[in-house]
């Protein structure tokens, strides 16, 4: 039904504010409320769910008669339509001040809320504390290099399997297959936690397992045969540069534990008498947590270990590190020197490696030392298992054990040193 118009722009300006506010009414529930000051507002009366609203439309001649009826009809069309006018503007002020909101942080060059980035940054922030620093740098560093850049603007309800696949194959093209793997399963965290809160209601990238290529984990390259081990201890032996860098060659052979831990070997961490070398957590490769709360990594050293030790204790026990830097300047040896060592005993990169004595002790002690178990082995590796009982590996448990399959390597490589035959065992 046509609605009747009653009021002219004429009526209104000749209508005279009273004592009271009084009503100039227009057709469709519109009307003109007079106040006594000479105010003019427009009103609109309509009901909705069987209750009667009103709602304001704005003041005269800023709004004027022709604009009030069209506010009008478009109310009336919202109530036809399901839905309150009323409610229907409040929506339009929280829209209007998140594009405020929106526009503000674009300028800054934040990112919005509710994109990827957003929900990423916020996830990183509320997890970085419990991460190692290590992990927590390269987390965001590869999101920034290669998500951000193309999903950071991106609303995440929006973003598809399909849209995440085309980033990491990207990725994969660079010929870095590991990288696209980790970035998978960053993208993963952060629509977990964007499902958890509110951002978006499915994680895509776990529709995308086996749709990336294999990831080619690069084994770190180690001597792993009896006689070529022989080769390289002897090599060691007869290491011309510093004796610093001989001692650190030899004693990452005979305690094989990660060349970071080596490297930064403190004298007070040894003691000589009860033959072990006690690893700080904090020193560790373990999550925050387990380097501020777990115990510390014993390792028990072997006769000859003791002796690499004594022999250079007048060289460097007047100072913080057993092995400190050649360059000076109170810090431990770098990371490249035991590298640099090897290659100037003619070891390319892919024949031998500082984190290869690991891989080279385990193979051999688990393929020619029979009688040694895998948890002993592990432990010495400081391989922890999850789980409650994970943290036993640090104990004293195996600590006979340990110690006795440390002397029994220690030996086993010194009659590889002199080219004995070592015959290996066959497993029961």
């Amino acid at each position: 039904m046509a609605t009747t118009n009653t009021l002219s722009d004429a009526a209104i300006r000749k209508a005279k504010p009273g004592e009271k506010p009084r009503k100039l009414s227009d057709g469709g529930g519109l009307y003109l409320e007079l106040q006594p000051n000479g105010g003019k507002w427009w009103r609109l009366k309509y009901r909705f769910e069987g209750k009667e609203k009103r709602i304001g439309l704005g003041t005269y001649p800023e709004v004027s008669l022709a604009d009030a009826r069209k506010r009008r009809d478009e109310s009336r069309a919202l109530v036809a339509a399901g839905t309150d006018p009323s409610e229907a503007r409040k929506a339009g002020k929280v829209e209007h001040q998140r594009q405020q909101h929106a526009e503000a942080l674009a300028a800054a060059g934040e990112p919005l809320p509710g994109t990827f980035e957003h929900v990423a940054r916020e996830f990183h922030a509320g997890k970085a504390e419990g991460w190692s620093a290590s992990y927590a740098g390269k987390w965001l560093t590869y999101c920034t290099r290669d998500l951000f850049p193309r999903l950071g603007a991106l609303p995440l309800a929006d973003i598809t399997a399909p849209k995440l696949l085309e980033v990491l194959r990207l990725v994969e093209a660079r010929g870095t297959r590991v990288s696209a793997h980790d970035l998978r399963q960053y993208a993963g965290q952060v629509f977990r936690y964007g499902i958890q809160t509110g951002h978006c209601e499915r994680n895509p990238a776990a529709d995308l397992t086996g749709a990336l290529k294999p990831a080619q984990v690069r084994h770190m390259a180690a001597v792993l045969e009896p006689v070529q081990v022989g080769a390289l201890l002897r090599n060691i032996g007869e290491y011309a540069g510093h004796p610093v860098t001989r001692a650190a060659l030899a004693l990452s052979a005979l305690l094989f534990q990660r060349p970071g831990n080596v490297r930064a070997m403190e004298w007070s961490e040894i003691d000589a008498g009860a033959a072990l070398w006690t690893i700080p957590a904090a020193k560790m490769k373990r999550t925050v947590h387990g380097k501020v709360n777990g115990r510390p990594h014993l390792v028990p050293l072997a006769a000859q270990a003791l002796q690499v030790l004594e022999e250079l204790r007048p060289l460097t026990g007047r100072g913080r590190f057993v092995f400190p830097s050649l360059m000076g300047g109170g810090e431990c040896m770098s990371e490249n020197t035991i590298r640099a060592a090897l290659r100037r005993m003619g070891y390319t990169n892919e024949e031998m490696t500082a984190h290869g004595f690991r891989a080279m002790a385990r193979t051999l002690i688990v393929e020619r030392l029979p009688g040694i178990g895998p948890d002993v082995i592990e432990a010495q590796l400081a391989h922890g298992k999850a789980g409650p009982l994970g943290m036993a590996y640090d104990r004293a448990e195996f600590m006979d054990q340990r110690r006795q399959m440390m002397q029994t390597w220690a030996d086993y490589l010194d009659k590889l040193r002199h080219g004995a035959q070592v015959i290996p065992f066959k497993a029961a």
